[in-house]
């Protein structure tokens, strides 16, 4: 309860769920004295506030919360995740669509990354992504150069120890040999910095492209570099167990383009690729529902398995989800 006995929640909390930054963000506005209620400002987050009391950020009324809300979006090679860079560096906020709403980043990927990006707009939803006991699996092409065989690679399955620092065991496949380069497929339950190309350079590998193709049950598939798409609010609700708000719509979710003069692929495509989006989830918690989203037929499909290799069950040969077609309709041949 808050000082006049009502019951409410945290400030920092509300400031998260308008989707002004994270919890932990929405602490240090606070601490600097940007935020005031009912006309008072305040230098604590241990505060609970109620639907009653005014709030604003740096004078100007917080909006009203928008419903929770998660996007997939391809981040190309050369941006940095970061809302501002110290360095002056283009970053993936400059390269979002216009009409994309204020949304923060779960976890990061690194300059030379590219790949998968979940974006949302609701502060808890990323903390709760973010967090290790969360644990999803999150999965990778990586090009290394060198000719890795099977047992090169058994440091990194059994756990590895880099500079004092231990990492937790990560699922690693050797894919194929293309000239100087091998193609890999890892997965890993942990998000270090730099923790790939760091663990590759520990047993002789330079990592030369890293491709994020999924995290958790929701998958890059054939989403163009740049592209940003919505993930369902039914799927969402499935996958994190949040409520169902009224009014919900249930129309599909569009796929936005990026800003002119962004999203193009950097480098070349990842070795066995396919066109298409089909069904399919890479894993999930117990008792979720697979994640679906619509993938463009267009352009090859990076999360598609190497020649050779069959596809998991289920996921009609790419393993990209698709929210938007309705179960028990197949994609338009």
């Amino acid at each position: 309860m808050d000082k006049t006995g009502q019951e409410g929640e945290r400030i920092a909390k509300i400031l998260a769920r308008a989707g002004l930054a994270s919890r932990r963000e929405a602490e240090r506005m606070i601490a600097a004295g940007r935020v005031t209620v009912n006309g008072r400002r305040i230098s604590s987050p241990a505060l609970n506030v109620t639907a009653a009391d005014r709030i604003a950020v740096d004078g100007a009324p917080l909006a009203a919360a928008d419903r929770p809300r998660l996007w997939l979006y391809h981040k190309p090679a050369g941006l940095v995740t970061t809302a501002k860079d110290e360095k002056d560096r283009e970053t993936v906020f400059d390269k979002l669509p216009e009409d994309m709403p204020r949304v923060m980043s779960v976890g990061r990927l690194d300059l030379n990354s590219e790949g998968l990006l979940l974006l949302t707009n609701d502060g808890a939803i990323k903390r709760r992504l973010e967090l290790p006991s969360t644990g999803w699996l999150r999965k990778y092409r990586v090009r290394v150069k060198g000719t890795p065989e099977d047992a090169t690679l058994a440091p990194l399955r059994e756990g590895i120890v880099i500079a004092g620092e231990s990492f937790r065991p990560m699922e690693v496949t050797l894919d194929r040999q293309q000239g100087a380069n091998a193609w890999l497929t890892v997965g890993l339950r942990e998000g270090r910095n730099r923790e790939i190309r760091r663990a590759m350079e520990a047993i002789g590998l330079t990592v030369n492209r890293l491709i994020r193709i999924s995290y958790g049950p929701f998958q890059l598939g054939a989403l163009k570099a740049g592209e940003v798409e919505e993930i369902r609010g039914r799927v969402l609700r499935d996958q994190l167990g949040l409520e169902s708000p009224e009014g919900e719509a249930t129309g599909r979710a569009k796929t936005l383009r990026p800003r002119s003069g962004s999203g193009k692929p950097a480098g070349p495509k990842a070795p066995g690729s396919k066109p298409g989006g089909a069904r399919g989830t890479d894993q999930k918690p117990p008792g979720a529902k697979p994640a679906r989203r619509t993938g463009g037929r267009d352009q090859e499909d990076i999360s598609a398995p190497p020649p050779g290799r069959k596809p998991p069950r289920g996921t009609g040969g790419t393993g990209a989800a698709r929210p938007m077609r309705r179960r028990g309709k197949a994609p338009p041949g």
